[in-house]
């Protein structure tokens, strides 16, 4: 058994594409940890990509059965999964090798959205009315049934693929049979036999929040409120900007702190990162869903806390080392992220006004995160991004000006996919 380090040692489970484990892992190499890089292939592609412990997230059980054995010979301080694909895995490694972590039944319901409405009801937290079908189910049976508007969604699928706004039993069926194409497409619910589930919820109207936190036996310490200033109103329901700190009332505010706080207590989440999606209208502040990871794709880059600015995957990493992260508060500077909507589909052959859009006041950073000649696949199909438009500023709506500004100024070169017939 190797027990050297074993205070500093950290694995680390990624998927494969991830946005955020080079962050990660940069993260733990800046608080000088042993890394142990688990990833989710076979083993001849990950002695290639140079990670330390090849799992198949499709089959849970064996993952987990792999990564305690890696543990029990490698003792670890830590296992976290830095995205939503391995959250239940860790926590059931974790379980069994006595390591703090989240009850695997709080991470599954973080991650299956149907568990997480029918706890969220359970608790009294406001959240739409639902219903679940399955993938073999007919729309046309259901549609009569359902009421408008509604919205369907997958209850494993994450960055709002597959999820539709339908406002008549019409449009109902359509967005149904489009969820089901995508759902099988991506192989099903594990367990299912490549098939799966069909949420269907009331749409809530009204405007969009994030907030993003860290809990540590059960108390969760706000990191950051976003505000969400384009509306999301369907039919498919593509995230854009993100500014924070909030300009909302500190009433509304405290309301939103309180349900996501609500929330988390009745999904059973005691432990690491949060990052919660919610409607605010007449009624206050609804849960869209509650994640037991932190913000998506690269939109962390514009959060920094105390004096070092540490970056959010390092706070987080800290907290799972049990270090104290409590004093550490976000950099008072508003910032923003835009993530670049897809004008879209087909072939990515150019961007142009890069140079303009970087000289706008306020732009921090400019990524594009499709390589040209990869193909662009908007929602409801897609779960990516063309990239990421980063901006800091003197005030929350100076960031937003100058996020849609430098947008404005990028232009996007893309084909339609040719088709050659055989």
């Amino acid at each position: 058994m190797d027990s050297s380090n074993s205070d500093n040692r950290i694995i680390l489970l990624m998927g494969t594409h991830s946005y955020r484990g080079n962050a990660f892992v940069q993260a733990a190499e800046r608080l000088g940890l042993d890394i142990v890089r688990a990833l989710d292939m076979p083993k001849p592609l990950a002695d290639y990509w140079q990670a330390t412990l090849p799992l198949d997230y499709k089959l849970p059980d064996k993952a987990v059965k792999d990564l305690v054995a890696y543990v029990r010979q490698h003792p670890v301080r830590t296992i976290l999964s830095v995205d939503d694909s391995a959250t239940a895995i860790a926590a059931r490694a974790c379980e069994i090798l006595g390591l703090s972590h989240n009850a695997p039944d709080a991470t599954v319901a973080a991650r299956d959205k149907a568990v997480m409405r029918e706890r969220l009801k359970a608790g009294g937290v406001p959240s739409p009315h639902y219903q679940l079908f399955h993938t073999d189910d007919d729309p046309t049976a259901i549609a009569p049934r359902v009421a408008y508007p509604c919205v369907v969604k997958p209850t494993m699928l994450s960055a709002s693929q597959g999820v539709i706004r339908a406002n008549t039993p019409e449009e109902f069926v359509a967005a149904f049979n489009c969820t089901r194409a995508i759902i099988l497409a991506a192989g099903g619910e594990p367990g299912m036999n490549r098939r799966g589930h069909i949420l269907v919820e009331d749409y809530i109207d009204g405007f969009e929040v994030a907030l993003e936190g860290i809990l540590a036996r059960g108390q969760l310490k706000p990191l950051a409120l976003f505000d969400k200033p384009d509306p999301l109103v369907g039919p498919y329901f593509e995230e854009t900007i993100y500014v924070t700190p909030s300009r909302l009332s500190q009433a509304i505010q405290a309301a939103i702190l309180d349900c996501t706080v609500r929330a988390c207590a009745a999904l059973g989440l005691r432990e690491g990162p949060v990052h919660a999606e919610l409607r605010i209208n007449e009624a206050g502040p609804w849960i869209v869903e509650v994640a037991a990871r932190s913000i998506g794709g690269l939109c962390s880059k514009i959060l920094r806390f105390g004096t070092e600015d540490i970056a959010l995957e390092e706070l987080i990493i800290r907290q799972a080392m049990g270090l104290d992260v409590g004093s550490l508060q976000r950099e008072g500077r508003p910032g923003g992220v835009m993530m670049i909507p897809m004008p879209g589909a087909g072939v990515l052959k150019g961007v142009t006004g890069l140079d303009d859009a970087r000289a706008v006041p306020g732009i921090e950073e400019i990524d594009i995160t499709i390589a040209v000649n990869h193909p662009v696949v908007p929602l409801p199909e897609g779960s990516s991004y063309l990239g990421f438009i980063f901006a800091r500023g003197e005030r929350p709506d100076e960031v937003e000006a100058a996020l849609r500004e430098a947008h404005r100024r990028l232009h996007f070169t893309i084909v339609p996919h040719i088709r050659l017939l055989a």
